[in-house]
C-alpha cells in the first residue's frame, strides 16, 4: 500500500476526499512538533466526502530523508474526526502527512449488510467481485492474490446459484477476507493533505531531565583556593546523590581582564578579584579555551568520563558574548558595534550595565563568518564529549542564526539538547522553542499563588505551546534570588523544589545556594545575591546538618521511580478548600501509576484542607477504600470516598507526594494494596 501513496501532482476533479484540521502541527507546518524516542505520536484529522460513501484514511510518516512513506490505518473518532498513530523508537528529524480516500470496497459492504432483497444481494455480489478483484490485481503479494482470487470466484458462483440471502451476506461479509481486500484499496482519486509536517523526535533526557548548576572554581573543599575540574570530580557523587542527571557548569573559559568586574558586581576591581566567567575571553584564548586555572582541556574530558560513570552528563554554558580583551575583539572587529566615539558598545540592559561585556553584531555585514565561527564553538565542544547545552540569552541574538545552527548541528548530531536561558517577553520564548530549543526556562520562579501557579502549570501542559515548548523550571539561578525565597523559611526552599520537581518533568536548581538556603540580597529591592560568586569565590559546607539535600535527593529518586512525574501531559489540579493549599495529580495512561501531590503554600502555619478526587477518573469504585502512600515520609493512609483531609506542617514538611494504591484483594483481617 506505502508505494501506491504518492501525491498527485496536479488536482483531479473525481478526488471526492477532503482533510482539515490535521494536528499536532504549529504554525501551518511552519515549524516542528517535539516528542521524544519511545512516545507514541498520535495524528487527528477531520476527514470526509460528499454524499453516503465510505472513506478511509491514512496517517504517513518516513525519516527525513527517506523516500518511502510508512502507512498506519486511521480509526474513525466521531463527527468525521480520524486518529491514527505510530511509535517514534528513533531520535531524529521526520515528515508526517495524512492521505483520505473514497473507498468503494467499504462502501460495498456497509450498503449490503443493510439489503434483504435476495435479487438485490445477488447483483450486489456480482459488484463485490469485481472490486475485490480489483483488490487482487494491486497487491504484490502472491499468496494474497491468490486468496482474493479465490473469494472472486466463490462470490461470482454464489451471485448465480445461491438462494440463501443470509449465506450470501455471510461469505461477502467474511471479517478476515474482508480485512484483507481493505489492505489493497483503490487510491486512484485519493487526496494527500497538501503538506508535509516536521516532526523532531529527541532523547528521553529532553523530555525528562534533573538539572544541578555549580560553579566549577568554587568547587574547592579548601577555602580560599580556586577550584579545578579535578575538585569538581570530587563533587560528582555528592551529585549524584540527590539524584541529578545533568551537572550544569557555567562558562569555563578565560576570564577578561579589562573591564572586570569585582565583589558583588563593583565597577573596579580589585588585584585578587576573578571577574565574571560570562566575561569571556582574555589572553589565554576565548570560546574554545578552557581557564588555565580550571585545568586543561583533558582535565575537561576527563571530568566529562567520571560523570558518565555516576550516571550525570555534562551541560556546558554557551555565551555568545566577549570580554574587550577576546581574541575576536581583536581579530574581527567588524562582529561588534561601535559607539560615536569609535569604542565598541559594551552590553546594556538599562538600568543594568555590563562594561564587561561585548555582544555580537549580528548585523554586521560579515555575519556570514560570524555565525560559521559560533556555529564552530559548538562543533568544538561537542567533539569534547558535550551534548548538553545551556545557551545563556539567546533572545538577544538573530532568531534566523538559532534556526540556523540548531538544524546544523542536528542534523549531524540528533541527540544534542539546547536549553533555552532566556527569561524575556512569552512570544520570544515561544519563538526560540519553535526555532529549536529543545528546552526552555520559565517564569515559575515569580510564581508563588494557588493560582499563578494553577493559571500557569495548566498553559505549559495543556496550551497551544505543549506541542513544542518543553519547560525546564527552576526555584533560583545565580541572578535570581527571588522575594519568596529572601523572606521565606526553611520550609519555603522545600515547597518551591517540591513544587518544581513535580510539577514539572525537566527541573533544575543553583546549587549549593539552593540547599543551603541562601538568602541574603545584594541589597534590598535586588534578586543578586550577596558575595556572589559570579564575582568572587565562595567555599560551602554541604556537610551541614540542615542542609536540604536529603530532601532533594528524595524527591528525585520518586521522579525516577514513578513514570507519571516523568511528563506533563497528564497533569490535573485537583480541587482542596484551603486557598493555602494546591493539589495536583500526575498518571500514566493506563493508571497504574498515580501520583497526587498536596503542598503547603504558608510557610508559616499549618493549613488543612479537603482534598476532593474524581474517583471514576484515578480507576477507583465508590466505597472502596484506597491508600495513600507518601513517598517522601514513608507514611500510609487509607482513604475512603472522594474527599479526605489533608493537613501540612511547613515546619517538619510542606509537602505529600503520594502515591494512590488500590485494594487488590483481601486475606483474612488484613487489606492488600498496590
Amino acid at each position: 500500500m506505502a508505494e501506491d501513496l504518492q501525491p498527485i501532482g496536479q488536482r483531479d476533479g473525481r478526488i471526492r476526499a477532503v482533510v482539515e484540521n490535521v494536528t499536532p502541527q504549529i504554525d501551518d507546518g511552519r515549524f516542528a512538533v517535539k516528542r521524544a524516542a519511545g512516545d507514541v505520536f498520535v495524528v487527528e484529522a477531520d476527514c470526509f466526502a460528499d454524499g453516503h460513501d465510505a472513506i478511509a484514511c491514512a496517517l504517513l510518516w518516513r525519516r527525513e530523508g527517506a523516500t518511502q512513506w510508512q502507512v498506519a490505518p486511521m480509526a474513525h473518532v466521531g463527527n468525521d474526526r480520524w486518529r491514527g498513530s505510530f511509535h517514534l523508537d528513533a531520535i531524529g528529524r521526520y515528515r508526517y502527512t495524512v492521505c483520505a480516500w473514497v473507498d468503494h470496497f467499504l462502501s460495498w459492504q456497509h450498503d449490503l449488510a443493510r439489503r434483504v432483497d435476495l435479487e438485490d444481494i445477488r447483483v450486489a455480489l456480482r459488484i463485490g467481485a469485481q472490486l475485490v478483484a480489483g483488490a487482487a490485481g494491486r497487491t504484490q503479494d502472491a499468496a494474497e492474490r491468490d486468496r482474493l482470487q479465490q473469494w472472486v470466484q466463490e462470490l461470482a458462483r454464489a451471485a448465480e446459484s445461491a438462494s440463501d440471502a443470509e449465506a450470501l451476506k455471510h461469505l461477502a461479509l467474511d471479517p478476515v477476507l474482508s480485512a484483507l481486500a481493505a489492505r489493497h484499496p483503490d487510491l486512484q482519486f485519493a487526496y494527500w493533505y497538501p503538506r508535509e509536517l516536521p516532526l523532531v523526535v529527541d532523547r528521553e533526557r529532553a523530555r525528562f531531565s534533573a538539572w544541578y548548576e555549580m560553579f566549577p572554581r568554587s568547587a574547592s573543599l579548601e577555602p580560599g583556593r580556586h577550584g579545578t575540574f579535578a575538585d569538581c570530580e570530587k563533587l560528582l557523587p555528592y551529585v549524584a546523590q540527590m539524584g541529578f542527571d545533568v551537572l550544569y557548569l557555567p562558562p569555563i573559559h578565560p576570564i577578561g581582564q579589562l573591564q572586570r568586574k569585582g565583589k558583588n558586581n563593583a565597577l573596579v576591581a580589585g588585584p585578587d578579584d576573578i571577574g565574571s566567567p560570562w566575561a569571556i575571553g582574555a589572553a589565554e584564548g576565548g570560546h574554545t579555551a578552557v581557564h588555565p586555572q580550571l585545568g586543561t582541556l583533558e582535565d575537561f574530558r576527563r571530568l566529562i568520563a567520571r560523570a558518565h560513570e555516576h550516571d550525570l552528563e555534562i551541560a556546558l554554558d554557551i555565551a555568545f558574548q566577549c570580554a574587550p580583551d577576546h581574541p575576536y575583539v581583536r581579530e574581527h572587529p567588524e562582529w561588534f558595534r561601535r559607539r560615536p566615539d569609535g569604542s565598541v558598545q559594551y552590553a546594556e540592559n538599562p538600568p543594568k550595565k555590563y562594561q564587561d561585556i561585548y555582544p555580537f553584531d549580528f548585523e554586521s555585514v560579515r555575519w556570514r563568518e560570524l555565525w560559521l565561527e559560533l556555529a564552530r564553538v559548538f562543533e568544538f565542544w561537542i567533539g569534547q564529549g558535550v551534548k548538553i547545552f545551556r545557551v545563556d540569552n539567546p533572545h538577544t541574538k538573530a532568531f534566523a542564526f538559532w534556526e540556523w545552527a540548531i538544524d546544523r548541528l542536528q542534523a549531524k548530531h540528533p541527540d544534542l539538547i539546547f536549553l533555552s536561558e532566556a527569561f524575556t517577553r512569552p512570544k520570544v520564548m515561544h519563538r526560540l522553542a519553535k526555532l529549536g530549543f529543545t528546552q526552555s526556562y520559565t517564569y515559575f520562579a515569580w510564581r508563588n499563588t494557588k493560582r499563578e501557579l494553577i493559571d500557569y502549570f495548566t498553559e505549559l501542559a495543556h496550551g497551544p505551546g505543549r506541542e513544542y515548548f518543553r519547560p525546564n523550571v527552576w526555584p533560583n539561578t545565580p541572578d535570581i534570588l527571588t522575594e519568596a525565597l529572601q523572606f521565606g523559611t526553611r520550609g519555603t526552599f522545600m515547597a518551591r523544589v517540591a513544587l518544581a520537581a513535580t510539577l514539572s518533568a525537566s527541573y533544575g536548581i543553583y546549587g549549593p545556594a539552593y540547599e543551603l538556603m541562601e538568602q541574603t540580597p545584594r541589597e534590598p529591592g535586588s534578586e543578586e545575591y550577596l558575595d556572589s560568586e559570579k564575582y568572587q569565590l565562595r567555599h560551602w559546607n554541604r556537610e551541614r546538618p540542615d542542609s536540604l539535600a536529603p530532601f532533594i535527593g528524595a524527591l528525585n529518586r520518586i521522579r525516577r521511580a514513578n513514570l507519571a512525574l516523568q511528563r506533563d501531559d497528564s497533569l490535573r489540579f485537583l480541587p482542596i478548600e484551603n486557598e493555602q493549599m494546591i493539589a495536583y495529580a500526575k498518571s500514566t495512561p493506563d493508571l497504574a501509576n498515580v501520583i497526587v501531590c498536596a503542598v503547603n503554600l504558608d510557610p508559616h502555619h499549618v493549613q488543612s484542607g479537603w482534598l476532593a478526587l474524581d474517583l471514576a477518573a484515578f480507576g477507583l469504585q465508590e466505597g472502596q477504600p484506597y491508600q495513600m502512600h507518601d513517598l517522601v515520609t514513608g507514611a500510609r493512609y487509607l482513604w475512603h470516598g472522594a474527599r479526605n483531609l489533608v493537613s501540612l506542617d511547613p515546619q517538619r514538611c510542606p509537602v505529600h507526594v503520594f502515591r494512590l494504591q488500590r485494594r487488590v484483594h483481601r486475606e483474612q483481617d488484613f487489606d492488600y494494596f498496590m
